[in-house]
Parts: structure tokens; sequence; C-alpha cells
């Protein structure tokens, strides 16, 4: 595999399409909790962008191993992350219904919910392992880690967006968060089912 021109150019586009499940719920993540620093926002993108570095790259494994076995799991992709997203959204926004006259609320994410969000939002990024499968493993993980670098741009770009928004919106930004979260789960869900 040549590491031209387009080799860059593709692996920076699918990280781009990657990223947009992670990048609303980046944006949830931040209504959820505008009071976030900055450090905790890069650990928050910093997850979404390694489980969108390592999804790619299990996926390539897996074509290059034992292919037979991940075309029979590639039908519960999204019904893992309805599941999935639909549960911690549903969450997000029972307590933003319960808070929503409380105000300015921070409510901290924990890392287990990141760490669920993560898998969610990337289980899609398996299939990702067939169009890279003609690469030898060097430019696989070289398209990975350029996956990774472009999710985690785009996942802060979505922390501050959500931030500042969460700060406006006050207690009605949890119930915002949580109807994303709800939402893309269902266009995971629909796009993985009828589309797929």
């Amino acid at each position: 595999m040549e590491l031209g021109f387009d080799f860059f150019f593709n692996s920076i586009m699918l990280g781009i399409g990657l990223a947009m499940d992670a990048f609303s719920v980046s944006l949830a993540n931040g209504l959820n909790e505008p009071c976030m620093k900055m450090r905790r926002m890069s650990v928050v993108a910093g997850v979404f962008a390694v489980f969108q570095a390592m999804m790619p790259l299990l996926g390539w494994v897996c074509v290059h191993t034992v292919v037979q076995y991940f075309s029979a799991f590639e039908a519960l992709i999204p019904w893992i992350a309805l599941a999935l997203l639909g549960f911690i959204g549903g969450k997000m926004l029972l307590e933003g219904i319960k808070n929503k006259d409380e105000g300015f609320v921070c409510t901290k994410l924990t890392f287990t919910a990141l760490l669920v969000q993560g898998v969610a939002t990337s289980i899609d990024a398996l299939s990702v392992g067939f169009t890279i499968s003609e690469y030898d493993f060097f430019a696989a993980l070289l398209a990975a880690m350029i996956i990774a670098a472009v999710t985690f741009v785009i996942c802060m770009g979505g922390l501050f967006i959500g931030r500042k928004a969460g700060t406006k919106l006050a207690g009605k930004a949890g119930i915002l968060g949580g109807a994303i979260l709800i939402f893309i789960g269902i266009e995971i869900f629909v796009t993985g089912v009828f589309f797929g």
C-alpha cells in the first residue's frame, strides 16, 4: 500500500464520517455538563478517538483471521448501538426532566457511561476493517491513528459547542442531550437495519 495523497485523504474522510456520531454524543455531553473543564473535555474526546481507532483495527484483524464470525456479528451492531445509546439517553432524559426546574445543574458524566458511549458510537466502525483490508498492518495502524486524530478534533468541537449551549439552556440541557443520544441510537439502528 502506497502512502500517498489518496491514502491520507481517504483516511481523513473515513475519520470525518466515523466521527459524526461521536460528535453528536459529545455535543450532548457538553449540553449535559456545561461546567466541564478542558482536561476533562480532552479525556472525553480522547476516549471517543481511541474507540474510533480501535474498531477499524479490530475489523481489519477480523477480516484477516475470523471473517466468517464477524459477518454474523455485523447484523447485531445496529441493535447493540440502539440499546446502549437508548439506555444512556433515556437515563439522561429522565434526569433532565426531573431536574428541569432547578436551573443550572452540572451533571458529571461517569467514566462507565463514557466507555459505553465510546463503544456505541464506534461499533459500526468495525466494518471499516473491510474497507482497509487490503492495507498492510502498518498502513491500517496509520489509518486508525488518522481516524483517531480527526475524531478527537471533531469531538472537542462538539464538546465546546454543547458546553456553550448548555450554560444558556440551563435545566433543559439534560433533556436535549438525552433526546440527542436516543435519536443517534435510532439513526444508527434504522441505517444499519434498513439501509445497511
